[in-house]
């Protein structure tokens, strides 16, 4: 049986360079201090035996020598363009077999929730992790048949229309939808999330 790959793209958590909306509410400097933490823990919680867990950073050559991320975990650079051409990108060059993508910002994700999206590859092309506000924090591809041509072509990424975009250049594929999760894009949301805990 292939692999199960799970990939989590990751930037370099310096100043200015990351989550530049929450810095906008709270200061790059405490913003970069946030990330750097919550993809830790994330890192931490999400090795799991039953999927290869690898890293896609950026910018690629800070991000291939950098000290911030365990060392034992493999590294992919996420090379040029937006998010779409970055996670096509992954999509087409990791070994074979099913692959699920997920962003670092998002508190609330445990291994149950990589567990299910995995298991809905199993009836289903594709998958993806809804977000509130119209995004995903997740995507993944079974890659039993050639990835979409036109996969991420006109997504309107970081708008209400994102993950509806996804799926039209996703057609014809069967596409799952796993569990709802929020990211942290802002204090309002840092806030919410710390009234939750």
């Amino acid at each position: 049986m292939r692999c199960k790959q799970l990939v989590i793209m990751l930037k370099e958590p310096r100043p200015g360079r990351v989550k530049t909306r929450l810095g906008r509410d709270i200061g790059a400097t405490a913003a970069a201090w946030w990330f750097r933490h919550q993809c830790a823990g994330l890192l931490r919680r999400l090795e799991d035996p039953r999927w290869h867990l690898s890293l896609a950073v950026s910018p690629d050559r800070e991000g291939r020598a950098s000290r911030v991320w365990p060392t034992h975990l493999p590294r992919m650079t996420q090379g040029t363009g937006d998010l779409g051409d970055r996670m096509g990108r992954v999509f087409r060059t990791a070994p074979p077999g099913p692959l699920l993508i997920i962003g670092a910002d998002i508190p609330g994700i445990t291994p149950q929730h990589i567990d299910r999206a995995f298991h809905a590859l199993g009836q289903s092309d594709a998958v993806l992790g809804p977000a509130p506000d119209g995004g995903y924090w997740l995507i993944g591809l079974k890659r039993s048949r050639p990835v979409p041509p036109g996969l991420f072509e006109n997504v309107r990424w970081s708008t209400p229309y994102a993950m509806e975009d996804t799926q039209r250049s996703l057609a014809p594929s069967r596409v799952a939808l796993t569990d709802m999760l929020e990211d942290i894009d802002t204090v309002a949301d840092l806030d919410r999330l710390r009234s939750q805990s």
